[in-house]
C-alpha cells in the first residue's frame, strides 16, 4: 500500500492516536492517503470507527513487529 502522509503515534495510548490522525486529516487535501503508525491495540477499533463516522475512506492495516500501520483515505 502506497501512502503520502506519516503520522507517527507510537507510544501513544487512545484516544490520541484518533485525536491526532483528525487533525492531521483536517489539513490534508481530498484524496490524501494518510499512514498512521500506532502500537496501541485500541487503535484497530477507534481508527476504523472514526472513518466511519467522519466520512473518511478506512483502506486496512498492516502490522509491522510492535507496529501497526494504518491507512486512511482523506474524504472529498
Amino acid at each position: 500500500m502506497d501512502w503520502d502522509e506519516v503520522l507517527d503515534c507510537e507510544g501513544l495510548l487512545c484516544p490520541l492516536p484518533v485525536l491526532r490522525a483528525r487533525k492531521r486529516l483536517m489539513a490534508l487535501g481530498p484524496g490524501v492517503v494518510l499512514c498512521v503508525r500506532a502500537t496501541d491495540a485500541m487503535a484497530a477499533v477507534d481508527l476504523p470507527h472514526f472513518c466511519a463516522q467522519s466520512g473518511h475512506s478506512f483502506l486496512g492495516s498492516r502490522v509491522e513487529g510492535a507496529v501497526t500501520l494504518y491507512f486512511i483515505r482523506a474524504k472529498d
